[in-house]
């Protein structure tokens, strides 16, 4: 097969030009367990039971009627859509490390997959009823691997998940001991296997940040130093010291454009690491508060208000933005961008918002480098 026609899978940044996308689906989507990964609670009730086992059909059909509306805005903007197969996360999991009694949803394919230019990853995960959530994008690969041979497909190494990977302790900890160990940067996955969700990782071109987190290790970033520096990436630990429960750095950190990230007033860079940003002319832009607070989000997310911030980019110059979020839609104005609004308040409960309901296949554009004063040493 001749390699001058246009690649398949192409997308090197948050920001280019979209021109294929899949959008998750709430299809079958269960209510998540508690595991030593996670431990769901009711809003403003958390002594009552978490629920157990599948969504309502009410809750499914709200959801999907927005993830639908979500792939006919792109779809007329010129945008590809495809979407994952059908899944039954109901199904208990079984392994020789652990049991869990279902799974999640195919909500959020971000969580899960990440393109890195014509490279597909599949992230190694961190929560027990996570651990096949790769299943419903399977076919999708094979058929965007066989079409193109420059395709690169690379499925990270699976974690045990068994007890002794996680601190369960972690869950009690008092406000106090959070305080006195968030410079160390120790959260409920201990350090002695590879873990990382796609969803920590923010793509610039040549630069990726990688959040250090609940949900991503230290070993998890060595893994993708080691896989994606020979490839000519350089990959920056980034941290977040005021949140403490830090998970998935698209609600915290959000490249728009070459030069324009939104950020997070609740939760600053660690002292140190905006200099690779301000060295490079970067600007920095604080986003407002959300519309809704913590206590107003609805009652089964385990997502903080931040979801506002999880905006979609259709292009340098289109951004997707939940509706009720006038405030920032007025900010992303004021910086010349064209503002997309539509309802997601009901995917919330899944844990996403817009980014995270989505995972881009193809970016007009290649990898360039916008951080061309950077001082880098790779690992290799």
């Amino acid at each position: 097969m001749p390699n001058n026609f246009p690649p398949v899978v192409n997308s090197w940044n948050e920001w280019d030009t979209l021109r294929e996308m899949v959008v998750g689906s709430a299809d079958n989507a269960c209510f998540e367990p508690a595991e030593p990964g996670s431990r769901p609670a009711i809003r403003n009730a958390p002594d009552q039971p978490f629920p157990t086992g599948p969504k309502s059909k009410e809750a499914i059909d709200l959801a999907n009627e927005e993830l639908t509306g979500l792939a006919r805005l792109l779809e007329s903007q010129g945008v590809t859509v495809r979407r994952p197969e059908t899944h039954d996360f109901s199904a208990p999991v079984t392994t020789p490390d652990f049991e869990v009694e279902n799974q999640y949803c195919a909500v959020c394919p971000r969580d899960v997959m990440i393109t890195m230019g014509n490279e597909i990853i599949e992230a190694t995960m961190s929560r027990r009823a996570r651990y096949f959530e790769y299943q419903p994008y399977r076919k999708l690969v094979y058929e965007y691997w066989n079409a193109d041979p420059r395709v690169g497909w690379t499925t990270a190494p699976k974690p045990s998940m068994k007890d002794g990977m996680y601190r369960e302790d972690f869950w009690e900890w008092p406000l106090e001991e959070r305080h006195a160990k968030m410079h160390s940067f120790e959260f409920c996955v201990n350090q002695d296997e590879v873990i990382f969700d796609a969803a920590d990782m923010s793509r610039l071109g040549r630069d990726i940040l990688v959040q250090e987190s609940m949900t991503t290790n230290r070993a998890g970033i060595h893994w993708l130093k080691r896989h994606l520096e020979p490839r000519g990436f350089r990959v920056h630990p980034v941290h977040f010291p005021l949140d403490f429960f830090p998970s998935h750095i698209d609600c915290t950190f959000v490249p728009l454009r070459p030069g324009l990230i939104l950020t997070n007033p609740e939760r600053p860079l660690r002292e140190g690491e905006e200099k690779m940003f301000l060295d490079n002319d970067w600007q920095l832009v604080d986003v407002p508060q959300p519309v809704l607070s913590n206590d107003e989000m609805p009652m089964y997310c385990q997502s903080s208000k931040w979801l506002s911030m999880n905006v979609l980019s259709i292009s340098p110059t289109k951004v997707i933005c939940e509706e009720q979020e006038k405030p920032l839609q007025d900010l992303l104005s004021s910086h010349g961008f064209e503002v997309f609004p539509i309802p997601f308040r009901n995917v919330f409960e899944y844990g996403g918002s817009l980014h995270c309901a989505t995972w881009d296949i193809h970016r007009d554009g290649d990898r360039q480098d916008y951080f061309p004063s950077l001082r880098y040493e790779p690992l290799i």
